[in-house]
């Protein structure tokens, strides 16, 4: 196995002739070491079927290649999804436990197998809906570590009460445990962000609910995080008509009406959304 560098990947985007677009977020990965780094935190094993998405040039893929059984890749970019696997055929000896989909990954439904793990550095601008997207529609991917912009990286692993805490943190716990996992080095990336970057991992636990007290929940944090000063009883008026009806339903949950959105766990909008199966 051959992990590329800064040379190989600049080399690669001139024979491409490709330039990082700033609309798909594409800063590529050129430090082998901080690949390596994210493949040992995400504890990647033989039995793993890895889930990558935006490869890219293959940094990440060749990393993941080496531990996982085998890795899918969705690309959206289609210069990029043509060239992975011949960069793949040219540093691994064994291709074929790779699989390339040329797909927007916001768009995915269904994989040709069953992923196990997610590993990935997602794009600043889709970070959030590429990974809540990916929690919902594939229930076997058990654990996982994100590359993400700093800022959301410390919004995804929010606890209540702080003030990073907010609709990501909530509807990130409804499917896992989210933390973060270190600082990464604006230098490891070509062309350098603007931002700095962290990644963050999640271990996958049983869902409070099913599908259907998921899609009020989620309507319910929406609302309360709308307007994050605002009282339980007002931020959810609108949701329930009026803020006596949102003080009533909050107080029936158990919860303290006065309460802002920032001071609820996963748990307590559950409870909300329980006591008012009737408003949707």
């Amino acid at each position: 196995m051959t992990l590329l560098g800064a040379k190989q990947i600049r080399e690669l985007a001139a024979a491409l002739d490709l330039k990082p677009s700033k609309s798909l977020g594409q800063n590529f990965v050129i430090d082998a070491n901080i690949c390596t780094k994210i493949v040992r935190t995400a504890q990647v094993g033989s039995d793993d079927i890895a889930l990558e998405i935006g490869p890219g040039l293959g940094s990440l893929t060749l990393a993941l290649l080496e531990s996982a059984a085998s890795v899918v890749a969705v690309e959206i970019d289609d210069r990029l999804a043509w060239q992975l696997p011949i960069t793949v055929r040219e540093n691994f000896d064994r291709p074929e436990n790779l699989t390339v989909i040329h797909q927007d990954a916001l768009t995915l439904s269904t994989l040709p197998s069953a992923p196990t793990v997610l590993v990935a550095n997602l794009p600043y601008n889709v970070s959030v809906p590429v990974l809540l997207h990916l929690l919902e529609n594939f229930p076997t991917l058990r654990t996982g570590v994100v590359m993400v912009q700093a800022e959301v990286a410390d919004r995804l692993a929010g606890r209540p009460g702080t003030k990073e805490y907010g609709v990501p943190s909530v509807k990130a716990a409804w499917w896992a445990d989210v933390k973060g996992a270190g600082a990464v080095s604006r230098s490891v990336f070509w062309p350098a962000p603007n931002v700095d970057s962290k990644l963050v991992s999640f271990t996958r636990r049983p869902t409070p609910g099913d599908e259907v007290l998921r899609k009020k929940v989620f309507t319910i944090i929406d609302a309360a995080f709308a307007q994050r000063r605002k009282m339980l009883r007002s931020a959810l008026s609108s949701l329930y008509g009026s803020s006596a009806a949102a003080e009533a339903i909050v107080m029936k949950a158990g919860i303290d009406p006065t309460l802002r959105g920032e001071a609820l766990e996963i748990s307590s909008f559950c409870a909300i959304a329980t006591a008012a199966p009737d408003i949707f």
